[in-house]
């Protein structure tokens, strides 16, 4: 199996979560998905601190230090 994208981890734990908060699935099943749950979940933090990480690198000045920038937003109105 290839690696999963942020996005299609992030919509499975969702889907999982829903089924689970459900309470129509047996506990083998139930212990299943929650088991894929967790390497979802795992995947998604994973993703978020690579992210994290190359952000920090980007953002540091020529002297190594860490630069805090905002990020620019969209206005709604601008749309």
């Amino acid at each position: 199996m290839g690696e999963v994208k942020f996005e299609k981890a992030i919509q499975r734990l969702e889907k999982i979560v829903d089924d689970l908060e459900k309470g129509e699935l047996d506990i083998d099943k139930s212990l299943e998905i929650f088991e894929e749950g967790i390497k979802m979940s795992r995947i998604c933090s994973k993703k978020l601190n690579e992210a994290e990480a190359k952000i920090e690198k980007l953002t540091r000045d020529q002297k190594g230090e860490l630069v805090s920038e905002l990020f620019p937003v969209e206005d709604e109105n601008d749309q």
